[in-house]
């Protein structure tokens, strides 16, 4: 790591309280903010938070502290956490100090920059809103993201919101020639490597960086990581003039990091044990996540909803933040519906006729009212089953179904999981198959044709083999649907 090389101001520990570090200086106070380095290598890492009075400051670890002890001393290192930018990033991984942890030598033709940097001004900021395309079909039609906007990923344990960032890498690095950065804030340590492999195996690499805070570091290096990936975006986006995917999964873990520096401080917290700051800090991140005149950083972030109660504060803060909400579902994830996305309570300001045309606001507003009136009728199924159910009605909840299965994709990252070859599709291609579905063009065709598909032809395909034996009007369903209907009934 670089920094000044200006005289040592040395100073004494007074104490170690876990990762809270009390250091007395008697020539000079650092300021907020600045690296002090202790330990017999100067492994330990403190970041200076406050200063208690004219000789004294509380710090936080972004190491372990293990061995350090009262009295050891401590040299400021005269300036704050830096992070490596440059070219030679590209296709490494990091961790919060800048070093490389995938076993290759340091890159050598870095500059380092103080990860606290200020937010682009209103005068650099574009206000053109322009669509960013995913190839994935249920983002693209129902909630359009917005190029150098913020969209999260909302979902509890286990709904499928690494597999969507991950596929979303891959389909980026391949179409838009831009640079992705993976940040992992409190991930496992396996998803990194399983993540590098798959990125290396698909050839993305070369244009991606990973920065990575695992679960089981200090919340002081948890809480920084994410600052330190948003400084190598802005060097691609202002000095290089390119756009920059940043992928954060997940950002709850920067909360979470921040509630945890919070109590070890001694400061009192808020509704629900979090930090009274919270706000202010997610704010400083969010904020230079910026579309700017020389570039854009478009951020999808993955957030853990404590306990799938979208009213916790930390769910409700991240929002306020974001132009598209991509909620996952529990529910549909049962049912096999990936990617579970719930169409009804996943949004984006983008979806708007001035920015995604008439043809797709209006398709996209019949396909939610569709599905919402299934929704409403899956009770009445329930209680009375299908059969009581009106010509019309019966007609919606067919176009729902179909709608449903339309709108689950198989990806190029599960395909070793689920045997399917992954699937590119178009946003042309997608508005297109849900049109041609509300028109009932498909109505003939069993459920599960339209199930794991890329464009609407491949269904046609996918049910010649079940309506070639008999007519399609008397084809009797398919156990799959069969299933699918008994289950709503239940």
């Amino acid at each position: 790591m670089a920094y000044s090389t200006s005289p040592t101001n040395v100073g004494l520990v007074v104490s170690v309280r876990g990762s809270v570090v009390d250091v007395r200086f008697d020539r000079h106070l650092p300021p907020i903010y600045s690296v002090l380095r202790a330990g017999a290598d100067k492994a330990i890492v403190i970041e200076v938070l406050a200063q208690l009075d004219a000789r004294h400051v509380r710090g936080i670890a972004l190491t372990p502290t293990q061995g350090l002890a009262r009295g050891s001393a401590v040299e400021d290192s005269g300036g704050p956490l830096q992070a490596p930018v440059g070219n030679a990033v590209l296709s490494r991984m990091f961790d919060v100090f800048g070093n490389a942890i995938d076993r290759e030598p340091a890159p050598s033709d870095v500059q380092w920059r103080s990860v606290h940097r200020a937010p682009p001004s209103l005068a650099r900021r574009s206000t053109k809103s322009e669509i960013f395309e995913t190839g994935i079909k249920a983002i693209d039609v129902l909630v359009p993201l917005e190029r150098g906007g913020k969209a999260g990923l909302f979902g509890g344990a286990g709904v499928g919101k690494t597999v969507l960032l991950t596929e979303m890498i891959h389909n980026m690095v391949g179409h838009h020639e831009g640079v992705s950065i993976f940040c992992g804030i409190g991930e496992r340590c396996r998803e990194g490597q399983e993540l590098y492999d798959a990125m290396k195996e698909a050839g993305v690499l070369p244009n991606m960086v990973m920065v990575f805070g695992q679960m089981n570091e200090p919340p002081g290096a948890r809480f920084r990581v994410g600052h330190a990936a948003l400084t190598m975006a802005e060097y691609f986006r202002d000095d290089e003039h390119r756009d920059v995917l940043l992928l954060v999964d997940n950002i709850f873990r920067f909360i979470q990091a921040g509630m945890e520096v919070s109590g070890l401080m001694g400061q009192m917290p808020s509704r629900l044990g979090y930090q009274p700051t919270m706000g202010t800090e997610l704010s400083g991140l969010e904020e230079r996540i910026a579309n700017t005149d020389t570039g854009a950083i478009t951020s999808i972030q993955a957030v853990y909803v404590p306990a799938d109660d979208f009213t916790d504060p930390a769910a409700v803060h991240t929002f306020s933040h974001l132009s598209a909400s991509i909620v996952l579902s529990r529910d549909r994830a049962s049912e096999g519906l990936f990617p579970a996305i719930d169409p009804l309570q996943s949004s984006s300001k983008m979806a708007t006729p001035g920015i995604v045309g008439e043809r797709h606001y209006r398709l996209a507003q019949e396909i939610r009212r569709t599905l919402a009136q299934y929704a409403e009728l899956k009770d009445i199924i329930a209680m009375l089953g299908l059969e009581q159910l009106s010509p019309e009605d019966r007609n919606v909840v067919d176009r729902a179904r179909r709608l449903e299965r339309f709108l689950t994709q198989p990806f190029f990252t599960t395909e070793q999981f689920t045997g399917l070859t992954g699937k590119l599709v178009s946003l042309k291609d997608a508005l297109d198959g849900c049109e041609r579905i509300l028109n009932d063009e498909f109505k003939s065709y069993p459920e599960s044709a339209l199930y794991m598909i890329g464009a609407i032809d491949e269904a046609k395909a996918k049910a010649k083999p079940a309506t070639s034996a008999r007519p399609a009007a008397t084809a009797k369903p398919q156990p799959e649907v069969a299933d699918a209907v008994d289950a709503d009934a239940s």
